[in-house]
């Protein structure tokens, strides 16, 4: 076992940090410090193996179950107020065959760019309604993720159609329709927050008479 010189975690504190991971994978050293822990407890519980550090203030247990949606969990804790989007909301929503290596999220006009160290992301910057509005909340591995909801989604994959192609935007809208996850109604309503009405329109009309 590796100890800090001066320094012993006692039977509480293990307890503690094993309590606070039963319901989440994930957690800050500012989670972990409102229990009570110090700085030098926490690198002790690293140091003896009970967590492991994965980013910038992220800690993970070493007998965490982690899913396929782990990557999103990181960053919602290092990023409360990212909302999952484009591609990386395809793969939430289950729709297209995107499998993106990076994390996409949306931020506000004025938000701290995030620097995060330990998965690849895209970050975009969106305001007013088109930030606000259509986010939902899903939970994995005990820990919220702030998303779009689906037709939210279609509409920002033909705004940013240019991003990687508008077969991809098609692809989505076909999904969600296909699959009932959304109404043409929803859509149209995001896509006139997203300013792209006119380009979803022959689409959807397409899409409906086939």
């Amino acid at each position: 076992m590796h100890i800090l010189i001066g320094f012993v975690m006692t039977t509480t504190q293990r307890d503690w940090i094993k309590g606070a991971f039963r319901n989440a994978t994930v957690l800050r050293s500012r989670d972990l410090a409102s229990l009570g822990l110090s700085r030098m407890a926490i690198t002790q519980a690293e140091r003896d193996g009970m967590i492991r550090r994965v980013g910038r203030g992220l800690y993970v247990s070493q007998d965490a179950e982690l899913t396929e949606k782990n990557t999103c969990v990181l960053v919602a804790k290092a990023v409360p107020n990212a909302v999952f989007c484009l591609l990386t909301a395809c793969r939430l929503h289950d729709i297209t065959r995107q499998n993106p290596r990076e994390v996409w999220f949306a931020i506000g006009p004025s938000a701290w760019r995030p620097r995060i160290d330990f998965v690849g992301t895209r970050v975009i910057r969106l305001s007013g309604k088109a930030f606000s509005e259509g986010v939902e909340t899903i939970e994995a591995e005990g820990v919220k993720l702030r998303v779009y909801c689906v037709a939210k989604t279609v509409a920002d994959l033909f705004k940013y159609r240019n991003k990687y192609g508008l077969d991809v935007a098609i692809e989505a809208l076909r999904d969600a329709l296909a699959q009932r996850k959304c109404s043409v109604a929803d859509i149209m309503h995001y896509a006139r927050i997203c300013r792209v009405a006119r380009v979803i329109e022959p689409y959807i009309t397409t899409l409906l008479s086939s």
